[in-house]
């Protein structure tokens, strides 16, 4: 059982519990996404869609292990497929794979003078908000420090 107040993952989003409610004898949580809070969802209280955010030591061992995170490796068929099913996964590793790997494909084309990938930039930005939200209540910092906070930490590991 989760408590009023506390942050959770429901299917990808971060959210906060604002009440729980028993509607026709049935337990409910009452979320509101950290994104978007005029968005409140109603969920039984067990269901498997929800679990708890990582920790802080957990989010320290998933900063300090970026470096060694393999970038995705399929045929170029294959990728949007890919991204999709890791982006589903829930798996934050996952999410640094999809990260990674857009970065340096849109990197090598920004050397090689072309325009950006649309699909590239597009999971980028996906996989970006879904594991910096959840990094940014875990560290209890705002996005855009929390963003800053591992790009330091991730440079100062690669050096």
């Amino acid at each position: 059982m989760y408590k009023i107040g506390e942050y959770v993952v429901y299917k990808r989003n971060v959210c906060k519990i604002i009440d729980q409610k028993n509607i026709n004898n049935k337990d409910y949580y009452v979320l509101e996404d950290i994104s978007d809070n005029s968005l409140k969802i109603s969920i039984p209280t067990n269901s498997n869609l929800i679990r708890k955010t990582i920790s802080s030591d957990e989010g320290e061992e998933l900063i300090n292990a970026i470096p060694k995170i393999s970038i995705i490796d399929v045929p170029e068929k294959e990728l949007e497929l890919e991204y999709k099913k890791l982006l589903d996964s829930g798996n934050l590793t996952d999410l640094v794979k999809i990260i990674k790997t857009t970065y340096l494909r849109n990197k090598k084309r920004i050397d090689d003078h072309k325009k950006i990938g649309e699909k590239d930039e597009t999971f980028f930005n996906k996989a970006e908000k879904l594991l910096y939200n959840e990094l940014s209540v875990v560290f209890d910092m705002n996005y855009d420090d929390t963003k800053d906070y591992i790009k330091e930490k991730v440079e100062h590991l690669v050096k």
